[in-house]
């Protein structure tokens, strides 16, 4: 595969691979061109492997895989390229593949290049960053979250909780919010989810946020995405 190649316009290449991170090659995607790329690829990284392609592939890199899906499928967003699909290549388990119950390792590589793609409601949040597996909302220095949060018009918590969890949906409405219990998580489907608390601490698919913030929002999108299955 050569790394530095990238797509001209007016070539389109139905199916791209961007590996992240430098992860190892399943032997059924080495024939396909693709690009090298870091992990949570970037603007400049992701950008320049759009045009033209149809479908692109996304090896996970060694750390939160999942969040090198969520930033293609925000420059995806971004770019209004939302006809191209993803599909996933994960060599383990993690909470998006799942939640979206996808093979991993060479069983995730053959289903990239044959699976056929499958719309789904796209989550995001008030900063435009597209959620693929699972967010968590918790209390500032360990403390329990002072707040509440509403599910569409549904309260989902008022007072104090240790953790939120949200969740895309395959089907309507689109995001689900949970509050995990021992045994099991209390979950409430809806198209928005609405948190305000005196301190959150939010990690978007295995990656924390930068700062501690005091609200957050999570929403359909009026446009679905593509996934390979």
């Amino acid at each position: 595969m050569n790394a530095g190649r990238t797509l001209d316009q007016g070539v389109r290449v139905p199916t791209y691979v961007l590996t992240c991170g430098g992860v190892a090659m399943p032997e059924s995607l080495r024939s396909l061109p693709g690009a090298v790329v870091g992990e949570r690829p970037g603007k400049s990284e992701v950008d320049p492997h759009v045009s033209g392609t149809t479908r692109l592939i996304v090896l996970g890199g060694p750390g939160n895989r999942d969040a090198d899906l969520a930033v293609v499928l925000t420059r995806l967003l971004r770019l209004d390229r939302l006809d191209v699909e993803l599909a996933y290549v994960a060599p383990h388990p993690t909470p998006a593949t799942r939640l979206w119950k996808l093979p991993t390792g060479d069983r995730a590589a053959r289903l990239a290049v044959h699976g056929s793609a499958r719309a789904l409601p796209l989550v995001r949040d008030d900063a435009g960053q597209a959620l693929v597996g699972q967010a968590a909302m918790t209390g500032a220095d360990g403390v329990p979250i002072t707040g509440e949060t509403y599910v569409d018009s549904t309260l989902l918590f008022s007072g104090n909780t240790p953790k939120v969890l949200i969740e895309p949906t395959a089907e309507g409405p689109g995001v689900r919010a949970g509050l995990p219990r021992r045994w099991r998580t209390h979950w409430v489907p809806g198209r928005a989810i609405q948190t305000g608390s005196t301190g959150l601490v939010l990690t978007r698919d295995g990656v924390p946020h930068e700062r501690v913030i005091k609200r957050s929002t999570f929403y359909r999108h009026t446009t679905d995405w593509l996934l390979v299955v």
